[in-house]
């Protein structure tokens, strides 16, 4: 008498694309590494969307109305002291949410040529200096990308990133990769660690040439100049005067948009669209 066959574990019959135990294994790190890369690679391809202008800053940085909520709950002088570095950190938020209606508007992310759009604005997905970012696209009705991270204390996305063109990630380094492979331009506002990382990443990439032409604006030149002593690097010859022409400074929205397009950003002024 024959023995009874015993029916595979649930497991072993999925499908390989189906189990995802299997796919978090560490042997299959490579394969997850190119989905990682070909997810938002296609999306974006559908949407049309070639370039993208990247804005990089503090997720640290207050809006206007978290500023005034901390201004109206303030009931000590530390609080009120807080209060009011929040309200100066919110003119950054505002500058840079004013920047990404500026380039929404005079970029090309209207209106597609031959289905194509160029220079949306694409940031890391978080609140802060990203949040204003995507706000600013939002205004004008415009899309924005948000390419988020997942932290062990998760960094919510913005709610004013196009839905469609919201990802998110698990390795820091697609990430980056897809945050500079399109880029036509980079903003980049006051911030710490991760957009100092994000900053000497795309400033390498330029200076060794593994990327094509990309202006650079760095907003707010006190705070860079306290934070980096550029002159320095060049008196002590480990970088070239051409080096630190990779970047300019700007006060605010119109001279940083101005400083781009002077330095080779090719737009496609879509203002009587909106």
């Amino acid at each position: 008498m024959n023995e009874p066959i015993t029916p595979p574990s649930p497991r072993s019959s999925l499908l390989a694309v189906e189990d995802t135990e299997f796919l978090l294994r560490d042997e299959m790190r490579s394969i997850r590494f190119g989905l990682e890369y070909a997810k938002p690679e296609l999306e974006l391809r559908d949407w049309g969307i070639r370039s993208t202008i990247i804005v990089f800053g503090s997720a640290r940085i207050a809006s206007p109305e978290q500023a005034a909520a901390a201004a109206d709950t303030a009931s000590n002088e530390a609080e009120r002291l807080r209060a009011d570095a929040m309200r100066k950190q919110a003119e950054l938020y505002q500058i840079a949410r004013e920047f990404a209606q500026i380039a929404s508007r005079r970029g090309g992310s209207f209106a597609p040529r031959n289905r194509w759009r160029d220079n949306v604005i694409a940031t890391g997905g978080g609140p802060g200096i990203m949040e204003a970012a995507n706000r600013g696209a939002s205004d004008v009705g415009a899309p924005s990308i948000g390419f988020n991270i997942t932290l062990p204390h998760e960094q919510a996305p913005n709610p004013y990133i196009t839905p469609e063109l919201y990802f998110r990630f698990h390795y820091f380094a697609m990430r980056k990769m897809h945050l500079a492979m399109r880029a036509n331009a980079l903003a980049v506002f006051p911030g710490g660690f991760g957009t100092l990382d994000e900053l000497f990443e795309v400033l390498t990439l330029q200076q060794t040439r593994k990327a094509p032409p990309a202006p650079i604006v760095l907003f707010h030149e006190s705070y860079w100049r306290k934070l980096i002593n550029f002159d320095a690097l060049l008196e002590e010859g480990v970088v070239d005067a051409a080096d630190l022409r990779l970047f300019e400074f700007a006060e605010t929205a119109e001279d940083g948009w101005t400083s781009l397009v002077r330095r080779g950003l090719k737009t496609h002024d879509t203002t009587s669209a909106t």
